[in-house]
């Protein structure tokens, strides 16, 4: 009964991470807001670095999560490219560069993921930010 129960909460877990996988994948996720977590309290240091991310460095920006683990940023029109692998039954992105050295890792939390909607929090400085992003 004990390994039964076991490989159940694997089999979900797996499930989990399968089904994030199939909503990021192939599809193109422009930013279009940039916010404060909930319940964050902030300053205005913090506030004046979410205007400046939200009307500069994320103004023109979009991810792409491709088959093989692919990943690209388009920032400004430049692209950048790495590996991404879930973690956390899906609930955490590692993004790395193509060696998948993490030494060099960002995580990224998947806040909200629908077919057409996907928001995640991201640390920028010594802030974290929620960028709200929809399909293109």
């Amino acid at each position: 009964m004990k390994y039964s129960l076991m490989a159940a909460v694997l089999f979900l877990a797996a499930c989990n991470s399968g089904t994030t996988d199939d909503l990021l994948r192939n599809k193109r996720w422009k930013v279009y807001d940039v916010s404060v977590p909930r319940g964050t309290d902030y300053n205005h240091s913090q506030i004046t670095q979410l205007k400046d991310l939200k009307n500069g460095y994320y103004s023109d920006a979009n991810y792409q999560f491709l088959d093989n683990q692919l990943f690209i940023a388009t920032v400004a029109g430049h692209p950048d490219s790495g590996r991404y692998q879930l973690l956390s039954n899906g609930r955490i992105i590692s993004v790395t560069g193509f060696s998948g050295n993490r030494k060099a890792e960002h995580l990224v939390e998947v806040v909200k993921l629908t077919e057409t909607e996907f928001d995640m929090k991201v640390q920028a400085g010594e802030f974290q930010f929620i960028l709200h992003t929809r399909k293109q």
